[in-house]
């Protein structure tokens, strides 16, 4: 068999971003002031994004594992306290809650939406809960009327992870906006992309001050206002923070990519409807319908690669797309596959079959807004061929 078939010339990147002209003329300029550091860009793509998702705070950080991290420890979280969160995620979730000093809890997935499972959360409470973490995986909303009741029940802190789901709206509201924190990714991959960056969306003007405050050093004032125009303005450190702020340089790709966010969302849109019309007659499972009254960010396609239905495993399928010059992903391995998770609270992958069966299917298939329509019929041919043995 020859699986080498029809390789396109030049290798399709997953996750590859679609950077214009706007974004590297603003990099430029700011090259030129000489100001790279958090500063009047980094205020910008704060209000803009505050503005976009309806939230009366916004605080830009260097990544969502910070935003995460920070949004934990501004809950009240401590040692000894637990988060309950979805195995079906990135490592970056549950590190946060380590790093905070807490105990994570899994409750496990919808096996259709791949999302947290509101029903096998609240068998995992117990006195020591105080917070529940969803991620909106692939940018679908979880149950969010499910959670909030649920958080509301046990009075219980709710931080949203939407690393995937910038765009995402359930029941007319934007992600980010249900919880006590919202938490966002800008990473290379994501749909608004700084190539690394992060922000927290909160609801109260105290957690906004202290989050911002904790991202740089627990320093009461930022570099801006310290070396502005106006002159140097003494600080004080106020709590032992990190180094987490947002460059200027990040947030001047941001404030472009933003500008462009329905744009790609609607590209992406189209792209995710031709996989579904091509793949609707091929031995493998492809994502379930949006739910009624809810917006899916499209920022992940995948689909799942039964050997007993394909004939070939799921890894095998990975390396033949790659001889292909197809760039393809896997999100997630479930949490508890990786080593040092087992080692240090005996998760087991059995233990959470709707995400173990999930992590060991699951392809990524690229669906960014740079694809052209020539890269979607090279992914929609591989696939084909692959699955046909050719």
């Amino acid at each position: 068999m020859n699986t080498d078939r029809r390789a396109k010339e030049n290798f399709l990147v997953f996750g590859s971003p679609l950077i214009c002209d706007a974004e590297i003329q603003e990099v430029a300029a700011i090259m030129k002031t000489g100001w790279l550091g958090t500063g009047p860009k980094v205020a910008q793509f704060e209000k803009d994004v505050a503005a976009y998702k309806s939230s009366p705070h916004a605080v830009a950080l260097n990544s969502c594992t910070a935003a995460l991290h920070l949004s934990i420890i501004a809950a009240g979280i401590e040692a000894g306290d637990e988060v309950i969160t979805t195995p079906m995620t990135f490592c970056a979730t549950v590190n946060a809650i380590i790093h905070a000093g807490a105990t994570p809890v899994l409750a496990d997935v919808d096996p259709i939406t791949m999302n947290i499972d509101p029903n096998r959360i609240e068998s995992k409470i117990t006195p020591r809960t105080k917070a529940l973490l969803p991620v909106h995986f692939a940018g679908r909303p979880c149950d969010m009327d499910a959670i909030c009741d649920i958080a509301q029940k046990y009075n219980l802190k709710l931080i949203e992870d939407c690393a995937h789901a910038i765009e995402t709206e359930y029941h007319g509201r934007k992600m980010g906006t249900f919880g006590d924190y919202g938490c966002l990714s800008f990473y290379v991959t994501k749909n608004v992309a700084t190539g690394e960056g992060g922000m927290v969306l909160a609801r109260q003007p105290e957690d906004a001050a202290r989050i911002k405050i904790l991202g740089l050093h627990g320093m009461s004032k930022d570099a801006w206002n310290r070396f502005g125009d106006e002159g140097y303005k003494h600080y004080q450190v106020v709590e032992c923070g990190f180094k987490y702020n947002m460059m200027d340089l990040q947030a001047a790709i941001g404030i472009h990519q933003l500008a462009r966010v329905d744009q790609n969302w609607k590209k992406r849109q189209m792209i995710w409807n031709q996989y579904n019309a091509a793949f609707k007659d091929l031995p493998i499972t492809t994502p379930a319908e949006d739910a009624p009254d809810t917006r899916h960010a499209y920022h992940l396609y995948t689909v799942l690669i039964d050997k007993e239905r394909t004939g070939i495993s799921r890894d095998t399928f990975l390396d033949r797309m790659t001889k292909r010059n197809i760039g393809v992903g896997v999100h997630y391995m479930s949490i508890p596959e990786h080593p040092y998770y087992q080692q240090k609270y005996g998760w087991k992958p059995e233990d959470y079959p709707c995400a173990m069966k999930i992590g060991r299917q699951t392809v990524s298939l690229p669906i960014s807004a740079k694809l052209t329509m020539s890269d979607v019929n090279d992914v929609v041919l591989a696939i084909d061929e692959i699955l046909n043995g050719e």
